[in-house]
């Protein structure tokens, strides 16, 4: 693990090869450029500046912390996005929901679609929605609350939110889709585990970051 320096802050870097870059984004950062000068700031410039040929491959939610990859070169990054595309990349998140959920693991299966009138919310929407998937398995249950292991078998913007609170429990601080009080001075999600082949060797890559929560 190594901790680089940009003008804009430190950003903790868990692997950089002639390929790839995996990094461990803190929650509350953008992942992208934002708008205005506060979005100046940003996960992606932060890299770039220790990495000139850093490009985005995927994004995290700015409230969400966790592990996030970047390619190398134009070549890496259309290559490492067609995994995406494909469902080659395996992601899991790690999640404190409000409640006891019930059951020890299960899929949900509910179409996603951007909630117009609430930008930059989304919603279910079983007629124009995207298909769009999520298996959970629980880790560990509290008086009020359910640590939970997840997995997006979709991409959709805002999934794993909008899913947890469509079945009734909400993601801890989660100020788009929680009802007050949020109980958690932050999103509790986690982007806990990457698992793909590397474009170059071939070898299977496998990062993890444990849950600042």
């Amino acid at each position: 693990m190594l901790r680089v320096m940009s003008a804009e802050g430190t950003v903790t870097v868990l692997h950089a090869d002639d390929e790839l870059i995996v990094v461990d984004k803190p929650a509350g950062l953008l992942a992208v450029p934002g708008r205005g000068e506060a979005g100046a700031d940003n996960l992606a410039a932060r890299v770039q500046a220790s990495f000139a040929d850093a490009l985005v491959v995927h994004r995290l939610d700015m409230a969400t912390s966790g592990l996030m990859l970047f390619a190398r070169g134009a070549a890496a990054q259309r290559g490492l996005s067609r995994a995406f595309e494909r469902g080659e990349v395996a992601k899991q998140y790690v999640a404190v929901v409000e409640g006891r959920v019930a059951g020890e693991a299960g899929r949900i299966d509910a179409p996603l679609a951007a909630d117009w009138p609430h930008r930059p919310r989304q919603h279910v929407d079983p007629v124009h929605g995207r298909p769009s998937r999520t298996h959970w398995q629980v880790l560990e249950r509290g008086s009020d609350d359910t640590r939970l292991l997840l997995q997006p078998l979709s991409g959709r913007t805002h999934q794993l939110r909008v899913h947890l609170q469509w079945i009734g429990h909400p993601i801890r601080g989660d100020a788009l889709y929680a009802a007050p009080p949020l109980r958690a001075a932050r999103l509790l999600l986690h982007a806990s585990r990457l698992a793909f082949t590397h474009p170059a060797t071939g070898r299977d890559c496998v990062f993890v970051s444990a849950p600042p929560f």
